[in-house]
């Protein structure tokens, strides 16, 4: 794998299974799925491209490659020994909504027990990654960043961390008119969608030297 990351994603279940389906893939599977085709909003291909690549997920440490001298298996005990002393996270549940063009699933009730979540991941996998190059910071856009954002980047490979983390599950990609579908996918999603929704477990992602990335090991929040 060329990149690691370190994602929620749902256990086997219905809310998983719907997720893949919309998505066209399993994250533990390399073969593709057919995908749910949603009355009035056309081919689901066509607006799920890039949640499609990277499998259904929640960031929470963004994509980083390894630095030297650290191999898979440093990365995977890290990752093991993190989730063995955090605990999980209870949300009220979740909604479907317009992210800056785009559709996703966000939590409702936990944004302070997240942010703990995400700051003691990011904190805890930071020797874990590679400096980041200058062409990986200029795919950041650093001229659209705040300067709290821009230190972020500096300081953690990632800027939208720490008090700038907003969890969400991306649904599709970056839409003209988001609304039609918007309102499609909540009542896709509305009979499945957990209450509470609980992020249960660290799970480890890889990328693959097609660009699309993989779940290779579950670890259970058990702190």
């Amino acid at each position: 794998m060329k990149r690691y990351a370190v994602y929620y994603a749902p256990r086997e279940g219905a809310f998983a299974f719907r997720a893949n389906e919309w998505l066209g893939r399993e994250p533990g599977n390399p073969r593709d799925l057919p995908q749910t085709v949603l009355p009035g909003i056309g081919d689901p291909r066509s607006i799920t491209a890039e949640p499609r690549r990277y499998g259904f997920h929640g960031t929470i440490r963004a994509p980083f490659r390894p630095a030297d001298g650290v191999d898979e298996d440093l990365i995977c005990t890290t990752v093991s020994d993190l989730a063995a002393r955090l605990r999980p996270v209870t949300c009220e549940g979740l909604r479907v909504e317009v992210l800056h063009g785009f559709i996703a699933l966000t939590p409702l009730g936990c944004e302070d027990a997240l942010l703990q979540l995400g700051a003691a991941v990011v904190e805890g996998t930071n020797d874990l990654r590679a400096p980041l190059t200058e062409a990986e910071i200029a795919r950041r856009r650093p001229n659209r960043l705040s300067s709290r954002q821009r230190d972020l980047l500096d300081r953690w490979g990632y800027p939208h961390v720490m008090e700038e983390f907003r969890f969400h599950l991306t649904l599709t990609d970056r839409l003209d008119e988001p609304e039609p579908v918007r309102g499609a996918l909540a009542d896709y999603f509305g009979p499945v969608l957990p209450r509470p929704f609980v992020i249960e477990d660290l799970c480890l992602f890889g990328e693959d030297a097609t660009g699309r990335f993989h779940l290779m090991h579950r670890y259970a929040l058990s702190g």
